[in-house]
């Protein structure tokens, strides 16, 4: 099952049928065994066409995120420590990422508020001070107010990686600015948790030419999704749950920084295709 949300309402696909559900966001998707009863509010609800819904979707989706924070979880991968460990050598500090790599405690930190998530279709942004930026594909857990994890989605974690690698300290403006994520298309609710063969693939385009492209299976993550959603819950509450970004496997060469324009997709199994433009943040404001 796929949760749309849209201006029009929110939408449930399931096997090619979309149904309107009238219910707010947070109400609709806060719950234990979401799956389950998903499948007797469809029964009550109103089918659309799928012509129509999927209008719907074309033309007004939103991110699938109401009342949620956004966090994110670092060095997952083995790729991204050796990654991080380039970008920071210059500041001495490259052994901090292979410590945490191999720590029992995980990497994790604040993302985004709602209103600092791009849509799919929309813009996410790069910044005026830095040198060297790039998208951060990932699998993105939505985990309920109980800490159960209760559906996925595609998650872009924009990241300066020349501010990062200045200084570790400085993670927040590297990480945490406006439009510096971006979830959907949608959130997937499937009956059992997504298994370890799922795939995550990026493509990098500018002008119509691929800068770069690239596929992970999760099951190269080292740590497990219930176990960083354990070590997020551990000392927070999260009224209406939070999606928590699991980290990234899929680094361009660090020849490469996102220009203006530039289009980013992100795609993985059973979620579908989420897409970005890169741009500045707006200065007439």
């Amino acid at each position: 099952m796929r949760l749309y949300k849209t201006l029009r309402g929110n939408l449930l696909e399931e096997d090619g049928k979309y149904y309107l559900l009238d219910l707010d966001w947070d109400e609709l998707i806060n719950r234990d065994h979401l799956h389950g009863w998903l499948s007797t509010v469809r029964a009550q609800s109103k089918e659309l066409p799928a012509g129509s819904a999927a209008g719907w979707i074309a033309e007004d989706a939103l991110a699938p995120i109401g009342e949620q924070e956004v966090w994110a979880a670092g060095v997952t991968y083995l790729r991204s420590r050796d990654a991080r460990m380039e970008e920071s050598k210059e500041s001495g500090a490259s052994y901090f990422y292979d410590k945490v790599y191999e720590a029992e405690r995980p990497e994790l930190f604040f993302k985004a508020l709602p209103h600092r998530v791009a849509a799919p279709g929309k813009e996410v942004y790069i910044r005026r001070d830095s040198s060297w930026d790039v998208p951060e594909p990932e699998l993105a857990l939505f985990i309920n107010s109980n800490g159960l994890i209760q559906g996925y989605t595609i998650g872009n974690d924009m990241s300066s990686r020349s501010i990062e690698g200045e200084n570790p300290l400085y993670l927040p403006q590297a990480k945490m600015y406006e439009m510096s994520a971006s979830l959907g298309p949608c959130l997937y609710v499937p009956e059992k948790p997504v298994p370890s063969t799922t795939t995550i693939r990026m493509s990098i385009t500018r002008a119509g030419k691929e800068m770069y492209s690239g596929s992970v299976e999760i099951a190269r993550m080292r740590r497990s999704l219930p176990e960083l959603a354990s070590w997020l819950f551990r000392e927070f509450d999260f009224p209406h749950g939070c999606f928590l970004m699991t980290g990234t496997c899929l680094v361009p060469s660090n020849d490469f920084t996102l220009h203006e324009k530039d289009r980013v997709e992100i795609g993985i199994e059973g979620i579908g295709v989420l897409v970005n433009t890169i741009a500045y943040k707006p200065t007439n404001r």
